[in-house]
């Protein structure tokens, strides 16, 4: 198995594994820990190929291996033995480009091109803004493939520029083990405008920061959802909390919203929203209009504090949206974010009007699907309300799941009465 970023190759890392993990491995599970590893050959570095094997010595899976991670190996296959060497890269690449085809919606050159694990390719995540790439890596195992990454990345999407960012984790480590990429670095193609990029989603023109944004610029995950709220718009008041840079904001305005309101805590967040809305002024809406004539109030403040306000002036609008960034980025803040989504359910039932709508959603991988929803009944039921024709829905079509733990995103769609 060859390594790729012209490094040299070096000898396969023997990972043998716990009774538990044999079971996970032959579930085809993605992630191994640090604690799911019994002993190794030799101590690995970054990148390097990790064969596991069972407690017979069997053959179980091949990953990449990262002694700076939690997740010691990325999986990348399964049961038969395969190499992996850029071919694999370069195929897995084509099989997610195979499954996007015809699954997008009009008028769309915003999406997620690589989805992690759920393509094959763990801790690395791929988005399209137009003609850029912007690759996330979440795993210094990837730096050392960074070239068979951007080779097959360029060969099979055709793509003019593609930016480099790095998870939070991975820019504190040292230098050397970031073999000289650094986050934000250009690995093809002309410099970012501005930092900036514009693309467009279902018809909308949107900016998007990938340096200084949130993931890797946008949350392209939520398009579908944001797709249902312009349906449901037509001359209502809208509430979007968190709304970051507007991206429900703006299909509620072309859906036919009167009027929204888009409040979110970052200010730079909120004049990208005012931005977002005047490249779109002249777009048609649903009603014959112009999103233009919607009435957009945007509002640089806390969301709790701004439905607590609103509550407590009898306030109120025909639909309110609550999407929060994630509450939980480790276990042991479940229950303090089930508590932060029964506080934001029961303010969302405070503010939206008798019949109207609610859509609450939770990016947070560690509270389960079941929690948040108990807890978005219990908040309405706090707030001496309860729910009615309540759906459930996920990611985008154009973010595949193949395991338990990449089921991240939960949103709820419901009338309050």
């Amino acid at each position: 198995a060859g390594q790729g970023g012209g490094e040299a190759k070096k000898k396969n890392i023997a990972v043998h594994v716990t009774r538990s993990a044999e079971t996970g491995q032959r579930k085809r599970h993605p992630w191994l820990f640090e604690s799911d590893i019994r002993k190794l050959s030799h101590e690995g570095e970054p990148g390097d190929v990790a064969v596991v094997f069972d407690n017979k010595k069997q053959y179980l899976s091949v990953g990449l291996f990262d002694p700076y991670s939690p997740i010691r190996v990325r999986v990348l296959h399964h049961n038969e033995k395969v190499s992996v060497d850029s071919d694999l890269v370069l195929d897995r690449v084509r099989q997610a480009a195979k499954a996007r085809e015809g699954i997008l919606p009009p008028d769309t050159d915003g999406f997620r091109v690589i989805n992690g694990e759920n393509d094959g390719l763990g801790g690395l995540v791929v988005d399209r803004y137009g003609s850029t790439l912007v690759a996330k890596v979440y795993s210094s195992a990837w730096l050392v493939w960074m070239d068979a990454v951007k080779d097959a990345l360029v060969q099979v999407t055709g793509a003019e520029r593609l930016v480099l960012l790095m998870s939070r984790q991975l820019q504190k480590l040292p230098s050397d083990i970031l073999k000289g990429y650094s986050h934000g670095c250009i690995l093809h193609g002309p410099p970012l405008p501005e930092g900036v990029l514009n693309f467009v989603e279902c018809g909308i023109t949107f900016e998007c920061d990938p340096i200084r944004g949130q993931k890797t610029g946008f949350f392209l995950d939520q398009r579908e959802n944001r797709m249902r709220v312009e349906k449901l718009a037509k001359g209502r008041s809208v509430l979007n909390v968190f709304s970051y840079t507007g991206g429900f904001s703006l299909y509620a305005a072309r859906g036919g919203a009167s009027e929204v309101t888009s409040v979110d805590i970052s200010t730079p967040a909120t004049e990208a929203a005012m931005r977002n809305f005047n490249l779109n002024q002249d777009l048609s809406t649903r009603e014959g209009g112009t999103v233009g004539q919607c009435r957009h109030i945007p509002v640089a403040e806390d969301a709790f504090q701004f439905m607590r306000e609103a509550a407590q002036s009898g306030r109120s609008f025909d639909v309110v949206i609550v999407d929060p960034p994630s509450m939980a980025n480790k276990a042991s803040l479940r229950e303090v974010a089930i508590k932060r989504y029964t506080e934001l359910a029961s303010l969302a039932a405070q503010v939206v009007k008798p019949g109207g709508k609610v859509v609450l959603a939770s990016c947070s991988s560690r509270v389960s699907t079941d929690q948040f929803f108990s807890a978005c009944f219990a908040g309405v039921a706090q707030a001496g309300k309860s729910l009615l024709d309540v759906e459930q829905t996920q990611h985008a079509v154009d973010h595949p799941l193949t395991f338990a733990e990449g089921s991240y995103l939960k949103c709820m769609f419901a009338t309050v009465c």
